[in-house]
C-alpha cells in the first residue's frame, strides 16, 4: 500500500446505519464442495430475512465471477484473492448495516481465515455444508465434476484440488441427510441464540418455512 493513501473518516458510523436498519450487522459465511447445498440454503436464509424485514445482501461465488472477480481464473493464488476481494466486500456490506450472506466453496483454511479476521470485533458465523463427494457428483448441478473427471476442467476442488474442512466452524450441516428446510431451522435456531435476530417478524416462523419449500438444486 502507498504510504500517500490515508484512511478518510465517516460521520455516519456502522452503528448509525444499523440502528437506522434496527438489525445487527453480521456476515454469515457457507463453505462446502460445488453441489453441498450452499447456494441453495444461502438463498433460503435470504428469502426468509427478508419476509422478516431484515435488509441482507446475498453474495454467491458463481455470480462475483462474472463481474468483480472475473478477471480472476483457478489456480490456488487466484481462488486466494477471488476470497480476499469477497471478503472485502462482506466487509463494506456489513459496515453499511447489513446482514451479509456469503456462498462461497473457500476451499482453504488459510483464506478462510483471512476473511474471519476482518471481523475480528463484529459477528461473523462460519457454516460448513458438508456433504459427501459422492452425492455432490449425483447432484452436479452445473456438470461440473463430469467435466472434472474428463480433464476437461482443472484445479477442481474435490478432484483435483484438495478442500479443507473447518475444523471449529459455528454450524455444521450434513446435507447428505438433512433437507434444506431442516437446515434453515438450524441456521435459524443458531442466529436466534446468539441475538442476531430482533422482533421483526410479520408473519410466525412456521408460515415462512411452509412458503419456502425447496429441494437442493445448484451449490
Amino acid at each position: 500500500m502507498s504510504d500517500n493513501i490515508t484512511w478518510h473518516p465517516m460521520n455516519i458510523t456502522k452503528q448509525d446505519r444499523a440502528t437506522q436498519k434496527q438489525q445487527i450487522p453480521c456476515v454469515i459465511w457457507f463453505t462446502g464442495l460445488s453441489g453441498s447445498g450452499k447456494s441453495t440454503i444461502a438463498n433460503l436464509l435470504e428469502q426468509y430475512l427478508y419476509h422478516c424485514d431484515y435488509h441482507c445482501s446475498l453474495l454467491d461465488g458463481d455470480n462475483l465471477r462474472h463481474g468483480l472477480n472475473k478477471d480472476l481464473g483457478f489456480s490456488e493464488s487466484d481462488r486466494i484473492e477471488n476470497i480476499r476481494r469477497a471478503g472485502e466486500v462482506a466487509k463494506l456490506l456489513s459496515d453499511s448495516g447489513l446482514m451479509v450472506i456469503s456462498a462461497f466453496i473457500s476451499p482453504f483454511h488459510s483464506e478462510r481465515q483471512l476473511v474471519r479476521e476482518l471481523f475480528l470485533n463484529d459477528h461473523f458465523i462460519e457454516i460448513h455444508v458438508d456433504a459427501s463427494l459422492s452425492v455432490c457428483e449425483q447432484r452436479d448441478p452445473k456438470g461440473l465434476y463430469v467435466k472434472a473427471r474428463q480433464g476437461q476442467i482443472t484445479n477442481f476442488t474435490g478432484i483435483d484440488s484438495i478442500y479443507e474442512p473447518p475444523k471449529n466452524p459455528d454450524i455444521y450441516l450434513n446435507t447428505d441427510k438433512q433437507s434444506p428446510e431442516a437446515c434453515l431451522e438450524i441456521i435459524i435456531n443458531v442466529l436466534n441464540e446468539k441475538g442476531l435476530l430482533v422482533n421483526k417478524d410479520k408473519l410466525s416462523k412456521n408460515e415462512k418455512l411452509a412458503a419456502m419449500q425447496t429441494t437442493f438444486v445448484d451449490g
